[in-house]
């Protein structure tokens, strides 16, 4: 076996870790000596031991003089578990092979840095492209402190998302709908909009056994959210917010307008839903300010499930990272038919939201593209 072997084994070990350590990384970890793997392991739960240590639990023999193979460089500080770099050294190994630097100021180089001055050889970059894959979600929140956000959407071959009557139970089968589930596992939070609510009362939950459920974000800027609905009702169970625009004791603005009320604000934080207050110059939701609460709060990744006015509003503010369509192949048709992305929209082609494709790949008898959102677009961005 040569080292691109060794560094796909832990590829495929780190992927085990997904949805279970953000806002950590996932990684995998290889333990190789004398040509024979003995010892794996990856970072399986928040807070607990990274892949390093979990590997050299596994070991069958003394790792000293051994190579070890991790998808991210070894941290060297102390965090919620101590650093992997000295579990290393206290190991013996002679040689470390490196997939991704790790974007972290408390570790980016240190790790390296440590481990040389050991005495241990370190090799870095090592099929980096392929372990950068593993993490965007880490890469981007550590850097910026912000989720990612995914946006995904659903919709027929010439661009619905549901009849003209409204109906959109089911435009895609039965494995793209399985695989939305483990999408919703590997993202800590699930937005969407008052209306998808209103309209579907779901529980945007996780279906799957085994697997957990994210925290329930919506957007509701008037608090229009019914105490009865499934998400109310369930609120105790899964961890939801509601983010609004203003709040005041009437629910009216000064100019008459309608917003949401202290009232119902405080009934629905006694039924366990935190409710936070972030209005626009509009009295809507300040889709910047609601991410960076939500990043202050450690959530690293969003999936957006919503409806066709707040994924435009959502690509207007500008904080969508990727895009993830299904496409059924069924023709809807119609005129008020919905589309993925209404709202305002741009004014002219040069003013498109650009995307970058990344992936095209068959779901059962549908289509998943993914797309990566190419540099912020004034045109469509938020002033």
């Amino acid at each position: 076996m040569t080292d691109q072997n060794y560094m796909e084994r832990a590829i495929e070990l780190a992927r085990l870790g997904r949805g279970w350590t953000n806002p950590n990384p996932v990684v995998g970890a290889v333990i190789v000596k004398e040509g024979k793997i003995i010892g794996e392991g990856y970072h399986a739960r928040y807070g607990e031991p990274h892949a390093e240590r979990n590997a050299f639990k596994t070991l069958t023999q003394s790792a000293c003089g051994g190579t070890l193979y991790v998808t991210l460089e070894p941290c060297c500080h102390q965090g919620k578990t101590p650093p992997c770099t000295e579990a290393i050294l206290e190991h013996g190994i002679a040689r470390v092979v490196i997939g991704s630097r790790d974007p972290n100021p408390k570790v980016y180089g240190k790790g390296v840095e440590r481990l040389r001055a050991a005495g241990v050889t370190v090799d870095v970059d090592f099929m980096q492209e392929e372990c950068d894959q593993l993490n965007p979600v880490f890469f981007h929140y550590i850097t910026t402190g912000l989720p990612y956000v995914v946006m995904k959407y659903a919709m027929t071959a010439d661009g619905r998302t549901a009849t003209r009557t409204g109906a959109s139970k089911w435009i895609t089968g039965d494995a793209a709908r399985e695989l939305v589930q483990e999408m919703r596992h590997s993202y800590m939070g699930i937005m969407v909009g008052i209306g998808t609510v209103l309209a579907d009362n779901p529980m945007l939950n996780v279906r799957l056994e085994g697997k957990k459920s994210p925290v329930r974000i919506i957007c509701d800027s008037r608090l229009s959210i019914q105490e009865d609905s499934r998400i109310c009702r369930t609120a105790e169970l899964y961890r939801t917010m509601i983010a609004c625009g203003a709040i005041t004791e009437t629910g009216a603005l000064p100019d008459g307008s309608l917003c949401a009320s202290r009232r119902k604000a405080d009934r629905l934080q006694n039924l366990g839903i935190k409710v936070m207050e972030l209005p626009d110059k509009n009295g809507k939701v300040n889709l910047k300010q609601l991410m960076r609460e939500l990043g202050s709060k450690g959530i690293d990744s969003i999936l957006l499930e919503g409806g066709g006015e707040l994924n435009e509003s959502a690509l207007r503010a500008g904080i969508v990272q990727e895009v993830k369509v299904f496409v059924a192949p069924k023709l809807f048709g119609g005129r008020g038919a919905k589309a993925p992305v209404e709202g305002i929209g741009v004014s002219e082609p040069d003013g498109a939201v650009g995307l970058k494709l990344e992936s095209v790949s068959q779901i059962g008898e549908d289509l998943l593209l993914e797309y990566q959102v190419k540099g912020g677009n004034p045109c469509l961005q938020e002033s």
